[in-house]
């Protein structure tokens, strides 16, 4: 009878302490996830800007291009330039218009900035200046021809009238001349009848201009005789030379 009390009191220790045991045992808790690594930002963009000195120019001229670049790891500027530094300048002188573009290239992808030059070309050379015109008394020293005389006459020759003929041509075209008729003759006889005989050789000279249609009043004369020759030896070359109507521009 002992034992079995004795059995039936140590079962009931043993689910007591089992019991007790299956109460006191606390649930563990794992740990929370480590937090995930934060995300690694993108590289920068580049930036990059171009400007010119003057966007417009003469052709001949020059042009200064200036850039600067941010994130940038190359830079190319075209036409014609190539790969330059980050920042700087340059000189250019398009013959044309032209558009130059820098492009910047780096880990976070590219860029470019532009700007236009214009090239005008160059003006015309100024039309060269025209040629002085005659003056009235150039006009008159080519084109107003003298008429001769032959020895002791006012007669008028053949050739004094051809002579007379180009002189009234000038004489119509340019009505503003007025003309003195000089009447000359060759140092042979005396000075009153050399100046009577020059006196008719330029009234027959007048004369005859105004037969050609040349206004009287466009004309004067005055006789100078043997007084103011043109030529000096004494022979018959130089004396045909003094026989004549000699016309003079009044001023």
């Amino acid at each position: 009878m002992l034992n079995r009390s004795y059995t039936r009191a140590l079962m009931f220790s043993l689910l007591a302490l089992a019991f007790v045991g299956a109460g006191c045992h606390k649930k563990v808790t794992p740990p929370p996830p480590a937090p995930a690594p934060a995300p690694t930002p993108p590289p920068a963009r580049p930036t990059v800007t171009l400007q010119a000195s003057s966007t417009s120019i003469q052709q001949g001229q020059s042009a200064t291009l200036t850039w600067s670049s941010t994130n940038a790891t190359s830079l190319t500027l075209s036409p014609s330039v190539g790969t330059v530094a980050p920042e700087g300048t340059t000189s250019v002188t398009p013959n044309d218009t032209t558009t130059y573009t820098i492009t910047a290239t780096g880990p976070g992808g590219s860029a470019d900035s532009s700007v236009t030059i214009n090239v005008a070309a160059p003006p015309p050379p100024p039309a060269p200046a025209p040629p002085p015109q005659p003056s009235l008394q150039d006009l008159f020293n080519r084109d107003v021809r003298d008429a001769y005389f032959d020895f002791d006459k006012a007669d008028i020759r053949a050739d004094a009238k051809d002579a007379l003929a180009q002189t009234a041509t000038f004489l119509k075209a340019h009505p503003e001349a007025k003309v003195i008729v000089e009447g000359h003759c060759d140092e042979r006889g005396s000075t009153e009848y050399n100046l009577a005989l020059g006196d008719r050789r330029a009234n027959a000279a007048k004369n005859y201009l105004v037969s050609l249609g040349v206004p009287a009043d466009q004309l004067d004369t005055i006789s100078y005789g043997k007084e103011r020759p043109f030529c000096s030896v004494s022979n018959e070359e130089c004396w045909q030379q003094n026989r004549r109507a000699h016309f003079v521009l009044k001023q």
